[in-house]
This record gives C-alpha cells, sequence and structure tokens, in this order.
C-alpha cells in the first residue's frame, strides 16, 4: 500500500498561522494535521505501508525532511514531489506519479476523519464520503441500486445526493488513475482553468471500473481558525483515553479538565486548563485560564482568560481575556 498526500497549497484561511507554517504541518493535539492523517489511514489497512509521497510547494528544507521522518515513524518510505503551479487537483496528484502504482490511497490533507472500517482491497475503487446538510457547496456522488456510483456532481444547484466527496480515495491499480490522470493532462482537459479529478474518475468509470462509496463516520474541517478549533475538540476526545500528559511536563497548582494534551516540557502554574486544549511542548502558561483552543510551542502566555482560541509558536501574551487567533512569533503585553 502507499498513500499520496497532495499538499501544495499553504493555506490562505487558516492565516496568519499559516505564513509560516504550511496548514497540514499546524498541530493537533502536538502532532501536524498531516501525521494524524496518515497514521489513520495507515490503520484502515492491513496491508504494509510501502511509501508515503508527498507532493508539495516550495516549502524549503526543513519541512522536507518533517514529512520523511514522519513516513518514516510509520515505517514507509518518505518520497517528495513538488507542484510548481495551481493546475488543479488531477495535476496535483500527477505530481506523484513514479509513485503511482498497486494499491494507493490518494488523501488531500485538508481534513482529518473518524471511521471504523478497513479498506476492500478487492474494490477498484473507493470514494470516501460524508453525508452533509447542504450539497450545494461540495462534490457528491450519485449511486444505483447497486450502491455503485454513476455520476460525480460539483456543487449541484438541485438535489442530487447528499454524499459529498471529502478527498479520500483508494484505488486497486493505481496505475489506471495514473494513465486516465495523464490523459487529461496530455489532451488539456481542463474545467474551469484547472485539471480535475473527476474528470479521471469518469473516464475510469467509462471503462468498466466500479467505484464504490465508503462512508466515515466524521469528517473534520481544518480550513480556518474556528474550523481548526473545533477539529482539535474532536479529535482530543477521540484520543482521550491515551496518555496525553508528557512525563516531562511541570504542573504547579493546576486544574486540568480533561482532555487535555500537554506537551514535553511544557510548564503550567496556577491556572485551570480544559477541557479540549491542547499545549505544546516548551510552553508556559501561568496565571490563566484556557478552554477550548490550541496553544502551540514554544509560547509564554500568562494572566489571560482564553477560549476558542488558537495561539501559535514563539508568541508571548500578557493580558486580556478574549478569543484569539495570533500567529508565530507574535509578542503581546498589556
Amino acid at each position: 500500500m502507499k498513500i499520496i498526500v497532495p499538499m501544495a497549497g499553504r493555506g490562505s484561511r487558516l492565516r496568519p498561522h499559516t505564513l509560516t507554517t504550511p496548514k497540514p504541518l499546524v498541530k493537533i493535539a502536538g502532532k501536524p494535521i498531516v501525521h494524524r492523517l496518515v497514521e489513520d489511514l495507515a490503520a484502515m489497512s492491513d496491508e504494509t505501508l510501502e511509501e508515503i509521497a508527498f507532493v508539495i510547494g516550495d516549502f524549503g528544507e526543513v519541512v522536507e525532511r518533517e514529512l520523511v521522518q514522519i513516513a518514516e515513524s510509520l515505517g514507509a518510505k518518505g518520497t517528495i514531489y513538488y507542484q510548481d503551479e495551481p493546475l488543479g487537483t488531477a495535476h496535483a496528484i500527477n505530481c506523484a506519479a513514479d509513485s503511482m502504482d498497486g494499491n494507493i490511497i490518494v488523501a488531500f490533507a485538508d481534513t482529518l476523519f473518524k471511521a471504523d472500517f478497513t479498506i476492500d482491497k478487492f474494490e477498484d475503487g473507493i470514494i470516501y464520503t460524508q453525508r452533509v446538510e447542504d450539497p450545494s457547496a461540495f462534490g457528491v456522488v450519485k449511486l444505483n441500486s447497486e450502491g455503485v456510483i454513476t455520476d460525480f456532481v460539483e456543487k449541484p444547484t438541485e438535489f442530487i445526493s447528499d454524499q459529498a466527496i471529502i478527498g479520500i480515495y483508494y484505488f486497486k491499480e493505481g496505475e489506471k488513475l495514473r494513465t486516465e490522470l495523464q490523459y487529461l493532462i496530455d489532451n488539456n482537459i481542463m474545467n474551469d482553468g484547472e485539471y480535475q479529478l473527476t474528470g479521471a474518475l469518469e473516464n475510469m468509470k467509462a471503462k468498466g471500473a466500479r467505484l464504490k462509496p465508503g462512508t466515515v463516520i466524521e469528517w473534520l474541517d481544518c480550513g480556518n481558525k474556528d474550523a481548526i478549533v473545533n477539529t482539535n475538540q474532536r479529535y482530543l476526545t477521540y484520543i482521550q483515553e491515551q496518555e496525553l500528559v508528557h512525563d516531562s511536563a511541570v504542573l504547579d497548582n493546576v486544574v486540568l479538565v480533561s482532555p487535555v494534551y500537554v506537551g514535553e516540557n511544557a510548564k503550567i502554574s496556577n491556572a485551570v486548563v480544559g477541557p479540549y486544549v491542547s499545549i505544546g511542548e516548551n510552553t508556559i502558561i501561568e496565571n490563566s485560564v484556557v478552554q477550548n483552543s490550541i496553544v502551540q510551542e514554544d509560547s509564554d502566555i500568562r494572566r489571560v482568560n482564553i477560549e476558542n482560541s488558537v495561539v501559535g509558536n514563539h508568541v508571548v501574551y500578557r493580558g486580556r481575556s478574549k478569543d484569539l487567533s495570533i500567529g508565530d512569533f507574535t509578542s503581546v503585553k498589556e
């Protein structure tokens, strides 16, 4: 099994946090979004995970090394590919064409998910979906009486289906997907100026591939500040039975209202923290109340009462009760 992760976008809706960190590397409960994504995907298959191929922009050598280390932590080879222009989903995946053979999972690093099933490796392809209240904002699939996908419809203006495509796909033969992606590019088949994955899926279906939906229990958006706070809350709920407070963390006169993640060498004193809070490594929290928030690494937060907030790395913040969204390397003292 191989996993291909297109992640070249910088995540403009999550600014200021993505000004210094690519969105898939923003951390949820101490691990980058993309790390948690590939961990969960690996757990869905009983196949040996051979390779994780990351399709990135110009993120720099430090990010590339971190991505390779994520793959290696799961016992897989880490491979880096580049998408130099934002030319659509099909183009992004095709940048990893050299890794596209055998059983593959394609997962866009925009969301996390909750599922309780394993991949049926005998299906030609599985398109993972989630029921949504307003299908007009999504690409959806239409099914026949046998539960096989008959149509892909992008942002339908009339009700077609409430099964929204979430950006995770399984293919039994990656070579066939690669062929159809390359066909779109070679023949300049674009939709609104982009090469779309749904075009390749339609071609595969027309040639006899049986594509079926796979439904996830919960689809967790990481697109903006409020969404990532909610995702942190839900993810901490999933993993709350794990040991979430690092042994090296120092807690002095602290009330933790679980679930709370506290990273390595964090120092918290005279504080109420939780529920649904993630505190990064080496961060200091003093004389504060922190609820339903993420405070990343190497930050120093004192005399605050915050909720529904995301505080970045290397932040110094003093003073006001507030709903915060503070990017890396910010200093605010009041």
